[in-house]
C-alpha cells in the first residue's frame, strides 16, 4: 500500500516536472493540483476496493463458519446410533472441531484492517487455515459412512 502511494506521487511530481518546464507558474500550479486531485482519487478509489474485499470476504467466511456449525450439529444426531465406543471418539474429535471453528471465527473477528499487504498475508493463511479445516470436516464425516 505504502510502495503504490509513493509510486504514484513519484510519477504524478516526475510528470509534472516535465510538464511545468515549458508553462507559466500559473499553468504550473494548475497541473500540480490536478496531479494531486487525481493522485488522491486513485487512492480513495483503491482504498475503497481494498475495503470491500475485506467486507466480502468477511461475509464469505460467516457462511463457511455457519456451514461448519451446521455440519457439527448434523454429525452429532449421526452418530447416536453408533456404539458407545465409536460416539466417544466421534464426540472428542466433533468438540475439537467445534473449537477450531469458533477460534477460526474470533480471529476473523479480531482482524482490524490496518493496510493492503498485511491484509493480503492475512486471508492467504486464514484461507489456508480454513481449507484445512474444511478437509478435516471432510475426513470425519467420511470415516463415518464406511
Amino acid at each position: 500500500m505504502k510502495k503504490s502511494i509513493l509510486t504514484l506521487t513519484i510519477f504524478a511530481f516526475t510528470i509534472g516536472g516535465i510538464l511545468t518546464g515549458c508553462m507559466k507558474p500559473s499553468q504550473k500550479v494548475k497541473v500540480a493540483q490536478d496531479n494531486v486531485t487525481k493522485a488522491n482519487e486513485d487512492l480513495d478509489k483503491a482504498n475503497k476496493e481494498y475495503l470491500d474485499e475485506v467486507v466480502t470476504y468477511r461475509k464469505e467466511i460467516a457462511e463457511k463458519i455457519a456451514e461448519n456449525d451446521l455440519k457439527i450439529t448434523e454429525f452429532s444426531t449421526k452418530i447416536e446410533n453408533e456404539k458407545e465406543e465409536a460416539k466417544v471418539d466421534y464426540r472428542k474429535k466433533i468438540a475439537e472441531l467445534k473449537q477450531k471453528n469458533n477460534d477460526m471465527k474470533l480471529r476473523m473477528d479480531d482482524y482490524k484492517v490496518d493496510g493492503k499487504e498485511r491484509w493480503k498475508m492475512f486471508k492467504t493463511e486464514f484461507s489456508h487455515d480454513m481449507d484445512e479445516l474444511g478437509k478435516a470436516f471432510k475426513d470425519l464425516v467420511v470415516k463415518n459412512t464406511n
